[in-house]
């Protein structure tokens, strides 16, 4: 499996992996790949399928402009876009890659269509340059989720390439979880082990350790700042930020002499508030990092810090890089054998698959065996297959902030059975995996991030006839 932890955990900026971080990356690649810009004279992106029907609330209009001026989602500064796109819209051009200007407006530069998709993934793109004289190049990408994106026919032409490559230079090669089970049997080495040795063929243990703790520690910084900041999310439906007066609340409970008032699911309910806060921070299009997507970026964070806070461990530094290890092992699994794009399968392969991966990240970094990681990974999957993408508005709001900080509660859980049980388990991860590959396959396009069933439609039409 040719994927690396830091392609599961992406430093980014919000509200979407598919949605902002995959079409920005697109649009400045495109531009990269035409080669030179001076004869340059226009340039247009079209969106089609979920890309246009939920584009706007996904802030996918702005990601594409941000990224054909050469902007990328880890160097953008969150709180300069506004103002950016602003100025670029007054003075009617774009400077393409900060190197030439030309004549842009969004409402003729941005073509939405919404009843067409593209053939390879639901999020489609295809980007349209005019040179002087009329030449034109035209190229379409996907974002197919967690902030990845292929040229069309890139997918075809990997797969046919894997199907004739040498077998791979790193120790302990898997496509499946039986594979990498195996290897453990073989070995003797734990999965954050094996992990680890793959990543090492590439790069130092040094380089690996100081990325693994660069992540953390932005994942860290969103849950603190998230924490901290009260007021309304953008986007027009007047969503109240929670996870700051809730978090306050909470504190100044614990501050008190009386504590008569506690409840035995408090340190939950901490663990939902830190999930929340990430995914507020989110919505708000801040600074995030996919684990594996923005959707369910608030999951992975939140076990984290329930992890090295609330479970005393000995080795805190070691412990949050296995769990990252293990849990980008799971995701890896997941989206090669099936999908972590809501456009595609639906929110079990956003929420459900980060809360596999949480599980199984914290039943590794507290020591239980390779069995026990595969048990807890498969629990969290098996209780979210099914799970539609529905967002009210197209924004990544409602009900997206709170199902993070159930996944959250719902991945110790997973945890929490796997370790007090010996590895056994009925229904593998690889099993469950293929379920939600095929269940994704089988639910309705209206409930995979087009934002035309479920909740995007019954909630609005109340609050419409109420009006």
């Amino acid at each position: 499996m040719d994927m690396s932890v830091f392609d599961l955990f992406k430093i980014g900026i919000g509200p979407s992996s598919s949605h902002t971080v995959g079409p920005m990356l697109a649009a400045r690649r495109f531009l990269i790949e035409c080669g030179p810009l001076d004869d340059v004279i226009g340039v247009q992106a079209a969106l089609y399928g979920s890309l246009a029907l939920t584009g706007i609330g996904h802030a996918t209009d702005k990601a594409v402009i941000l990224g054909l001026m050469g902007e990328t989602p880890q160097g953008v500064v969150p709180t300069a876009v506004d103002q950016m796109l602003a100025d670029a819209e007054a003075a009617g051009e774009l400077n393409l890659l900060g190197v030439r200007k030309v004549p842009f407006k969004v409402a003729s530069g941005l073509v939405f269509h919404k009843s067409e998709s593209l053939p390879e993934h639901p999020n489609g793109m295809r980007f349209t340059l005019t040179r002087a004289g009329g030449a034109t190049v035209d190229k379409v990408f996907y974002s197919v989720g967690g902030g990845f994106i292929r040229a069309e026919g890139e997918g075809q032409a990997a797969a046919a390439a894997q199907v004739e490559a040498t077998p791979s230079a790193i120790p302990y090669p898997f496509d499946t979880m039986d594979q990498l089970l195996e290897h453990g049997v073989r070995s003797g080495l734990t999965i954050p082990q094996m992990l680890r040795a793959n990543e090492c063929v590439k790069i130092s243990g040094e380089q690996l350790d100081a990325g693994l703790d660069n992540i953390w520690r932005v994942m860290s910084d969103c849950i603190a700042k998230g924490l901290d900041t009260p007021g309304q999310l953008p986007g027009g439906l007047k969503v109240k930020r929670r996870a700051a007066d809730l978090w306050r609340m909470a504190c100044d409970a614990k501050a008190s002499d009386n504590r008569a008032n506690d409840l035995p699911h408090d340190a939950l309910h901490q663990v939902s508030l830190y999930a929340m806060a990430v995914n507020e921070e989110n919505a708000a299009g801040g600074r995030v990092v996919t684990a594996p997507t923005n959707g369910a970026a608030g999951i992975i964070p939140a076990v984290l810090r329930y992890y090295a806070q609330d479970c005393r461990p000995s080795d805190p530094v070691t412990g949050v890089r296995d769990f990252m290890l293990t849990a980008a092992a799971i995701g890896m699994l997941c989206k090669r054998n099936a999908s972590i794009s809501g456009a595609e399968i639906g929110c079990q392969g956003e929420v459900g698959v980060a809360c596999a991966m949480a599980a199984a990240g914290l039943v590794a970094a507290l020591g239980g065996s390779n069995a026990q990681i595969e048990n807890a990974a498969e629990i969290g999957i098996e209780h979210h297959l099914g799970m539609t993408c529905d967002p009210i508005g197209g924004l990544v709001q409602i009900p997206c902030i709170e199902r993070n900080g159930m996944g959250a509660v719902k991945a110790i859980t997973a945890a929490s059975l796997a370790l007090r049980g010996d590895g056994t388990h009925f229904v593998s991860l690889d099993e469950v995996i293929e379920t939600m590959r095929q269940t994704g396959a089988d639910m309705q396009d209206k409930y995979k991030e087009t934002s035309l069933g479920g909740l995007a439609i019954h909630v609005i039409t109340v609050n419409h006839a109420a009006c």
